[in-house]
């Protein structure tokens, strides 16, 4: 029924007949995530030349990674003296998150197969949220596009102007826009976090990442933090699986009762 939902909504503009979002409102929210967040490139921009990255290398990354938490973590160990190879695979491991949503947004969006790897680039958080708030086809693919131009062309561009203008800035700490894609990336996520699993994910994160970070070489205890998901999932599937043996007949304490009690 679901899916004949959002097939339905497939034809011209207008107001929508299924209970649909009209074009217009998905436009207007789709504009407002792109240049909120898009604007923040700026931050990436400054941070990234501050770290010791080229102009060439810094607009290389916006233009071809194109995921504002991965590219932050790079050029954040970087910045703090890390190694490359273990930059690089702290930038990835948050990165893989993206293949997860083009999963759920490929079956979505059923785009045509010569659009999907242009598409592909687009699968970020941002452009996720968006897509996934539409009820229809017809919005989800409105949402995802303007939310996928809007954003992209304004964070290559302010990472442009944000590495131009490094110079005059002069020290990138003092002005504190080192902390603005952290900033932006968690009042993204926070607002997902819905469920006590997600929140406890989260919070085992925070602790194993700013817990290791004294100890351990830069961009390690990004991947450390990681292993907060399956720890978390193991003890909950632990605790479920606990409890529906509790429910189950002859397991129970009045079932476990010595034999001269009962």
């Amino acid at each position: 029924m679901a899916e004949e939902t959002a097939l339905a909504d497939i034809r011209p503009g207008g107001p929508p007949e299924d209970g649909g979002k009209p074009d217009a409102a998905v436009v207007r929210d789709a504009l407002g995530v792109g240049i909120a967040v898009g604007l923040s490139g700026f931050a990436f921009g400054v941070t990234s030349a501050g770290s010791g990255l080229s102009l060439l290398q810094t607009c290389a990354l916006s233009l071809l990674v194109f995921t504002g938490a991965s590219q932050f973590a790079l050029v954040g160990a970087l910045a703090a003296g890390g190694n490359p190879f273990t930059a690089a695979a702290g930038a990835f491991f948050l990165g893989v998150r993206n293949a997860f949503y083009g999963l759920r947004l490929s079956q979505l969006l059923a785009l045509p197969r010569a659009l999907r790897p242009l598409a592909a680039q687009w699968v970020i958080d941002e452009t996720t949220a968006v897509t996934l708030a539409q009820p229809t086809r017809r919005g989800a693919r409105i949402g995802f596009t303007v939310t996928g131009v809007t954003l992209y062309v304004l964070w290559n561009l302010t990472t442009l102007l944000g590495a131009l203008g490094a110079k005059a800035l002069g020290d990138t700490d003092a002005w504190g826009l080192d902390a603005a894609g952290p900033a932006v990336f968690l009042a993204l996520l926070a607002p997902m976090l819905k469920t006590a699993t997600e929140r406890a994910v989260a919070a085992l994160a925070v602790l194993l990442g700013l817990g290791l970070l004294p100890v351990l070489p830069a961009g390690v205890p990004v991947l450390a933090a990681a292993l907060a998901a399956p720890a978390v999932l193991y003890l909950t599937g632990r605790r479920e699986g606990g409890a529906r043996d509790d429910e189950r007949p002859g397991t129970g304490a009045r079932d476990r009762a010595p034999e001269e009690d009962r």
